[in-house]
């Protein structure tokens, strides 16, 4: 069973950070930044989520893959990767808690995993979303 979910996904060592928010909200400059910082992209405004056991693997949509929007600049080429383990939904929400106990969870697929709501800006922004991996991501 696969899935399309209208997320931005990017790869960091091998786990796959699933990106939502409304549109306008900076899916795909949270994307891009985290590329700078050398992940990969998996699939901008779109991802294809196939379930296997217990876990959710995630590939870029056939007619979207390898393109991220640069706002400013418009649908640019990246290289890609696919069939990642989803570890992590980081939801962009401008009601994001500003501590936190622990990560709050997601079920897609029929697989839950952890979500962190996180602010959607700032220049630190995706260096919060690479500690989030690694602090709240699935292994």
């Amino acid at each position: 069973m696969s899935l399309v979910h209208a997320a931005s996904c990017v790869a960091i060592g091998g786990r796959a950070i699933l990106i939502e928010g409304p549109s306008g909200s900076g899916k795909s400059t949270l994307a891009l930044a985290l590329i700078d910082r050398g992940a990969t992209l998996v699939g901008d405004d779109g991802v294809t989520l196939e379930r296997r056991a217990d876990r959710l693997y995630a590939s870029p949509p056939p007619r979207i893959t390898g393109l991220l929007e640069v706002r400013n600049l418009g649908l640019l080429p990246f290289p890609t990767t696919q069939d990642v383990p989803a570890a992590l939904v980081l939801r962009l929400d401008r009601d994001a808690p500003r501590f936190i106990q622990a990560a709050d969870h997601c079920t897609l697929g029929g697989v839950t995993l952890p979500l962190l709501r996180l602010w959607p800006g700032g220049a630190e922004l995706a260096l919060k979303a690479q500690l989030a991996l690694e602090r709240y991501g699935l292994a």
